[in-house]
């Protein structure tokens, strides 16, 4: 089976190379995987380390986010399984590929994603915290909303989903009502499903593709596939402030603009209360980094009251100032981590 690999880069020489390298090193032919970067006007070295690493095609991304880079390649790829690899996203070892793509040996698997991120010891404290958690939004534990095993409940997701063990890979079965964010870092799809779903648009919001989905055909398969990946996410804490004020940013924007699907809204409303009052009361959030470090034994869990109260106050502060004016998160000066 052949694979397009579609990444999306903006100013991502510390990552790309190793993101690179990584896939290069999966151990399958290279004339059956595909590399294409969707590049959106980066100043720094991340084309000349592209080039060097001998990618197929590296395209131009106007519209600067990933979301877009993602609908460019997609286009562009020739292959009928894409995988949406971010530049900020290391696949763990040589099986990777081949693990992701053994699903779709089932006609009726349309995506695949890895169930866990992987997480290395020698990675920063906030991208070993990410990892470890599950997520890069600790709201989303307090919502039930994600899609990688959590170090807090044990669990891949905390909203109710069927799933058949399939021996290297969870069969999910996803039907109306909310479903779990599935559809970034590392995840593949099949290239006639993404195109049918993307259809003339400029923007690929992966979330909002199976929900889209679900809602037209009442019902879709994908496999939780039992590896993980690596997501090198925040250096320091002014970075990860900085990649939640973007994500509310965004989110709020896009809102208010019609264009997204994904029901945020139709979450229970409950979980944002008692994440706010965790954040304020404090003890709550120690009890669960404890558990997440019985669990996972790291230092990293120290970050999680932190994590917390920067998400509380990014988000806050992004509803406030959405009262009275609304607009993209401003990439012109990004930087990957």
């Amino acid at each position: 089976m052949t694979v397009s690999v579609v990444i999306p880069t903006f100013n991502s020489a510390r990552c790309i190379g190793s993101v690179l390298d990584a896939l290069l090193a999966c151990d399958m032919p290279r004339g059956d995987m595909e590399l294409i970067i969707c590049d959106a006007g980066s100043t720094d070295e991340t084309l000349g380390i592209c080039r060097a690493k001998g990618v197929d095609a590296i395209l131009p991304n106007p519209l600067k986010t990933g979301e877009a880079g993602k609908a460019v390649g997609v286009r562009a790829a020739r292959n009928d399984v894409i995988a949406l690899i971010d530049s900020d996203n290391v696949v763990p070892d040589a099986g990777w590929l081949r693990a992701m793509l053994d699903p779709f040996n089932e006609p009726g698997i349309v995506a695949s994603e890895p169930i866990a991120y992987y997480c290395r010891p020698g990675d920063g404290y906030i991208t070993r915290y990410c990892a470890r958690l599950g997520m890069n939004d600790p709201l989303c534990l307090f919502l039930g909303n994600y899609d990688r095993v959590c170090g807090v409940t044990g669990k891949w997701t905390g909203l109710p989903v069927e799933a058949a063990d399939r021996g290297s890979w969870l069969e999910v079965t996803l039907r109306k009502g909310p479903i779990p964010t599935i559809g970034a870092n590392g995840t593949c799809f099949r290239r006639s499903f993404l195109l049918h779903y993307l259809k003339d648009g400029a923007y690929l919001n992966d979330i909002d593709i199976l929900y889209d989905a679900v809602s037209e055909a009442g019902a879709v398969k994908i496999a939780k596939v039992k590896t993980g990946i690596i997501h090198i996410f925040a250096g320091t804490a002014r970075v990860f402030a900085r990649k939640q004020r973007r994500r509310i940013e965004d989110f709020l924007y896009y809102r208010k603009a019609g264009g997204r699907s994904y029901p945020w809204s139709a979450l229970p409303k409950t979980g944002v209360a008692v994440f706010a009052l965790c954040c304020v009361t404090v003890v709550p959030l120690v009890v669960q980094a404890v558990i997440g470090a019985v669990r996972a034994p790291d230092t990293c869990w120290l970050f999680h009251p932190v994590a917390c109260w920067i998400t509380l106050w990014c988000y806050g502060m992004g509803v406030v100032r959405s009262l009275f004016t609304s607009a993209p998160s401003d990439r012109s000066n990004w930087k990957q981590t």
